[in-house]
């Protein structure tokens, strides 16, 4: 990867407050992730893997620090101009999917459309189109219900890239899967980078996940420890 890296972030830190006492949670971060980067946060429970995960995505705020997407520093955005910036920029993959029950897999995949100003007929083509990227062409008027975990965290992978983001951020994406369902959604992952150029981040505790990464960042106790290449890159 070259040229002007897509996320630059210089001397992040962050602590929050409980009681009297002030607790660190990142310290002092600095790295670079290049547009098209496959990265995985790794470290022990605790470690700000999420944290960082969430500052990254603008879900939370850096006590100190800058994060510069694409030319834009995130950190000095109000929270409409936050918002705006996450809905075009992120697209988000969770542990727990995160689907409404009493929607369909087509009308969750449309969700994030309802804040751009496509009509109906454009929100569902886009939709479909998501939803058929992931393999769920027949399963589009299905319930969250009539999903297994593997299909309904295809729904939500599919929610994700609706709106066409720059990056991808999952948090444990595989955590709540069985080992060949979690294969799949690695594999659907994997080729969302490497087809679509999409830049990946993502936090795991799993090896196996983390190997589908270009880059592994660690963490331990707020600070970085060490940034490798993944086994096999």
């Amino acid at each position: 990867m070259s040229g002007q890296p897509l996320i630059e972030i210089r001397h992040l830190s962050k602590s929050y407050t409980r009681g009297d006492q002030e607790i660190p949670v990142l310290t002092d971060i600095s790295f670079d992730i290049a547009r098209g980067e496959f990265l995985a946060l790794m470290g022990p429970s605790g470690s700000g893997k999420s944290t960082l995960l969430n500052c990254l995505a603008g879900i939370d705020r850096a006590g100190s620090g800058q994060i510069v997407v694409d030319g834009t520093d995130i950190t000095t955005l109000d929270e409409t101009g936050l918002a705006h910036w996450r809905s075009r920029a992120v697209g988000f993959i969770f542990q727990f999917y995160n689907l409404i029950p009493v929607l369909s897999a087509l009308e969750n995949v449309e969700l994030p459309l309802l804040l751009t100003g496509l009509d109906r007929a454009r929100r569902l083509e886009h939709a479909r189109a998501a939803l058929s990227a992931v393999g769920l062409a027949e399963r589009m008027d299905h319930y969250p219900s009539q999903l297994s975990g593997g299909q309904q965290q295809r729904v939500a992978i599919a929610r994700a890239i609706v709106t066409d983001p720059d990056i991808l951020v999952a948090d444990e994406p595989t955590g709540d899967l069985d080992r060949a369902s979690a294969e799949e959604i690695l594999a659907l992952m994997d080729r969302l980078n490497r087809e679509l150029g999409k830049t990946i981040i993502m936090v795991t505790h799993d090896p196996r996940a983390a190997q589908q990464a270009h880059v592994l960042l660690h963490l331990d106790k707020g600070e970085l420890s060490r940034v490798a290449a993944a086994p096999g890159v």
